[in-house]
């Protein structure tokens, strides 16, 4: 006999158009269900557990694939990506909701809200700017910014800097640990979640196109 799910409002997650309840298997758009498969569906569930994070595709495939299920899971898991795509409308070249991190993973980037008393696990840091896109910012007359791509980069560039080794930081940039953004590049924030108030971003245009790198608030204008 078929499991029969009641539909609880109080636990369906929202955002944007959407509401979603993971315990009936069901997704709205304006209060019009969406059709869409199962596996896209847990997909989304693993998801927005964990906004504004990355979910590894290790973590999705150790969730979603028993360890004793024989399926070509890279297949599995780009087609269960796409079809949720299309069941949401978004544009995997400039997506409002699910983030591709090449090789590593998903993030949903959406603002995530959660009706009666139920909250999601683990909220993102930066629910305000999070998915927002800013342009790189400097006082006049600097072309450049210097941006390190992650927080090792960040505490190596600072120690360099306070040893006054120039020739270090240098390397840094030729093994690109350290990139050189045009002022006026636009960025997408990923997370504030960072070391010391810096912002994770991601470059979307130029010679960076598609890296992530670390700026602080001030060098980061609304675009």
């Amino acid at each position: 006999m078929a499991r029969v799910f009641n539909s609880d409002d109080s636990r369906r997650l929202r955002f944007g158009p959407f509401s979603v309840d993971l315990h009936a298997g069901e997704l709205h758009k304006r209060g019009k269900k969406v059709k869409v498969q199962l596996l896209p569906l847990q997909l989304l569930g693993a998801l927005l557990e964990k906004p504004g994070e990355v979910v590894t595709r290790e973590e999705l495939k150790s969730r979603l694939w028993p360890a004793d299920t024989f399926v070509d899971f890279e297949h599995g898991l780009n087609t269960a990506i796409k079809k949720l795509r299309q069941a949401l409308g978004d544009n995997p070249a400039k997506p409002a909701l699910i983030e591709t991190l090449p090789k590593k993973g998903y993030r949903f980037i959406g603002r995530l809200e959660a009706n009666g008393a139920s909250t999601p696990k683990n909220p993102p840091q930066t629910s305000t700017l999070a998915g927002k896109i800013f342009s790189v910012f400097a006082e006049h007359g600097i072309a450049c910014v210097v941006a390190p791509i992650d927080v090792n980069s960040l505490d190596e560039w600072q120690r360099l800097l306070a040893l006054g080794d120039d020739v270090g930081v240098s390397m840094m940039i030729t093994n690109n640990r350290l990139l050189l953004i045009e002022v006026g590049k636009p960025v997408r924030v990923l997370s504030t979640g960072s070391a010391n108030g810096w912002i994770e971003t991601r470059i979307l245009e130029g010679e960076h196109y598609g890296k992530t790198a670390l700026f602080p608030r001030q060098s980061l204008r609304q675009a």
